[in-house]
Order: structure tokens, then sequence, then C-alpha cells
């Protein structure tokens, strides 16, 4: 039963359903404590979190429908929901970010009395919660390549953070007294924040836009190319871009222009399993040319051809 639960949150829409559990039970904590407390640092922590509900609900929505098949009007699959779906977020946590800071600004100068108990123990259960949720998605994100998925873990990593310095806000308006320390802990929590909503939308931008493949994943790929070099002549014209946890990438290689057309797809074959067995998701596309050089001493196919007839011919 224990493995069938853990199977079943390791995937995209399981992983993204149990971030929505989590952040509700969350949400209904700080909303209920913030009331109480007065507190704006709580009231900041539970508008993010609600920011996170609804971004979460958006990542449900994009990796269910990124995970369908290609179709006919769709021939190169649906992962770009994935990357949308993440832009989103990033302009919600950028507008928590603004509203975060507003209403600090508005305590600094109407001070308001705040009650600081019940809120640290909220804060202490939430760090928690958020600290071993993000680490499961970062982990569900790596294996599984989801934009969407990663987005969600950067959001929930930043309330760690930002509940962090919340909880330490409130331990010393406790101590002290002083409760202008609450909003300015607000003010300084809200840096996370907004580094957080900076980096989801670069990454999402980045995928919407046709981004080339990571330079970690393109040197995978230059490789895998080079290891076949005693079969092809040379390659140019690489591109690659990514949408959701697919891979695309197409290249021109070079063959000897005498090799047959079997060959050629045999040798097209070979490279293409071998860019998806080092890039899991990818769709290669190669466009073979016939090599026009005359300078075959350099060649560094070991058998060709060409080299064959020539070496003949002078003989001769």
């Amino acid at each position: 039963m224990i493995k069938k639960v853990l199977a079943s949150i390791s995937t995209r829409s399981g992983a993204a359903k149990l971030a929505l559990g989590v952040v509700t039970s969350l949400i209904i904590l700080k909303v209920i404590v913030a009331f109480i407390s007065h507190s704006i640092s709580i009231t900041a922590q539970a508008t993010d979190s609600f920011l996170d509900l609804f971004s979460i609900g958006i990542t449900v929505i994009a990796v269910h429908m990124s995970v369908q098949p290609a179709d006919e009007k769709h021939p190169f699959g649906h992962g770009k929901m994935e990357g949308f779906s993440a832009l989103i977020q990033a302009f919600l946590v950028l507008g928590a970010g603004g509203f975060i800071i507003y209403s600090a600004i508005q305590r600094i100068i109407h001070r308001t009395v705040i009650k600081p108990d019940a809120g640290i123990a909220v804060m202490v259960i939430s760090i928690i919660a958020s600290y071993f949720l993000s680490r499961h998605l970062r982990r569900v994100a790596k294996a599984t390549e989801s934009t969407a998925i990663d987005a969600s873990a950067q959001n929930i990593s930043a309330d760690v953070y930002s509940a962090s310095g919340v909880l330490l806000g409130l331990l010393a308006v406790l101590i002290t007294g002083w409760e202008i320390l609450d909003p300015i802990v607000a003010l300084v929590m809200v840096g996370f924040v907004l580094k957080a909503g900076y980096e989801t939308a670069i990454r999402a931008f980045r995928e919407l836009t046709d981004y080339s493949l990571p330079k970690e994943d393109m040197a995978i790929l230059n490789t895998c190319i080079r290891e076949h070099f005693t079969e092809l002549v040379s390659y140019h014209a690489v591109r690659s871009r990514r949408a959701g946890s697919e891979r695309f990438v197409e290249l021109h290689m070079v063959m000897p222009r005498n090799v047959s057309v079997e060959k050629a797809h045999h040798m097209c074959d070979l490279l293409e399993n071998a860019i998806r067995e080092k890039l899991p998701n990818s769709s290669v596309t190669i466009h073979v040319e016939p090599c026009y050089e005359n300078d075959c001493a350099h060649c560094e196919i070991s058998v060709c051809d060409l080299r064959k007839t020539e070496d003949s011919e002078s003989t001769d």
C-alpha cells in the first residue's frame, strides 16, 4: 500500500496533486492565525501560499495537457503548456511580492498590535511541510524533466525561506515587544519571493521562445555525434529546443558522397538512438548531405569507398 502511494506521488500529476493538498492545508492554518494575530507577515505568507495554490492548480491542468500525445493540430505535442503554466506562476509570485511590499509599508505607517504566539507555531509547521514538499517536487521535476513541477518546487522552496524569516520576526517581536519588526521582516521576506518569481519567469520565457538546450545537454549531444566520426565526415546546422519534458534536436550530417542510401539511413538510426539514450524524450531530425571535399587524406573515416577508388586508380 505504501509503495503504491509513493509511486503515485512520484509522477507529475501525482506530485502536483500532493502539492495541492499540502498547500491548501497550510493556507487554512495561516488565514486563521493571521486573523487572530493581526500579523502582516503571516498575512503575506497566507497570500503567497494562496497564489501557490492557484499556480499548482494551473500546474495540474498544464501537466495533464502536456502529457497528451501529439495530434493533427499539435504535431509537436503539447509540452509548451508547462512553460505557459510556469510563466503564469511567475507573474503570480511577482504580484504577491508587490502586495506584500504595499501591506508592509502600510503597517509601518499605521502601527498595529499583533499577537505572535499562534503565528510562531504555524510558521514552524509551514517550514517543515514546505521543506519536505519542495524536496519531493524537485526530485519529481528532475526525474520527469517537468518545467511546471520545477516552477512549483521553486515557489514552495521560497516559502521555506520566507516562513523562516517570518518566524524569526515573530520571535523577535515576542522577546522585544517591538511590533514594527513584523512589517520589516515582511519586506525582507519579499526579496526571496521576488527572486523565485524572476527565476521562474526566465525559465518559462526560454522555453516558450525556443531557447537552445542548456550547455550540459549540448555537450552530451556533441559527444554522441563525435563518437560516430569513424562513419560520418562532419556535421553542422545543429539546432535544439525544449517544450516541457520533450527535447527537439535537428542537425545536418555529412556522409561520404558515394555511400548508399541504406547505409546513410542506418547511420541516422544509430545516431538517433545514441542521442535518445543519453538525452531521454528527444525527437531527433537528421538531414544527410554528401561530402564534396577532396582532402581525403585528413578524413577521420577509416573505411571510405571513395578513398579505396582513388587509391586503386593511383596504383594503376
